[in-house]
């Protein structure tokens, strides 16, 4: 019985640890651009889009398709790079197991 309350213990403070890193994730950001900077996007930790530049050069009334798919990339890459950085900080919380609904 000793055995099983240590590990309790052990998945207490594990849990405590995530849910500090998951409140230091949503300050955390990450930035990318596309079409050669001329739209940018942040994500934060939480995988929420924070901003969105887009320069004026980029913005032409007669091909509106080209500005959506900037953006559509864009955005797109931030939120995988906001993946990538939860994931990463997880893995040092958690040694690299793989524990399912924690990412």
């Amino acid at each position: 019985m000793k055995g099983m309350g240590n590990m309790m213990k052990q998945a207490q403070k594990l849990q405590s640890r995530i849910a500090k890193m998951q409140e230091e994730l949503a300050d955390k950001t990450v930035e990318t651009t596309s079409g050669g900077g001329m739209v940018k996007v942040a994500a934060n930790g939480k995988q929420q889009i924070i901003s969105i530049q887009i320069e004026k050069e980029v913005v032409d009334p007669d091909d509106v398709e080209m500005l959506e798919d900037l953006i559509l990339a864009a955005v797109n890459d931030a939120l995988t790079k906001s993946q990538e950085m939860v994931a990463s900080e997880m893995g040092k919380i958690t040694g690299g197991l793989n524990i399912p609904g924690l990412t």
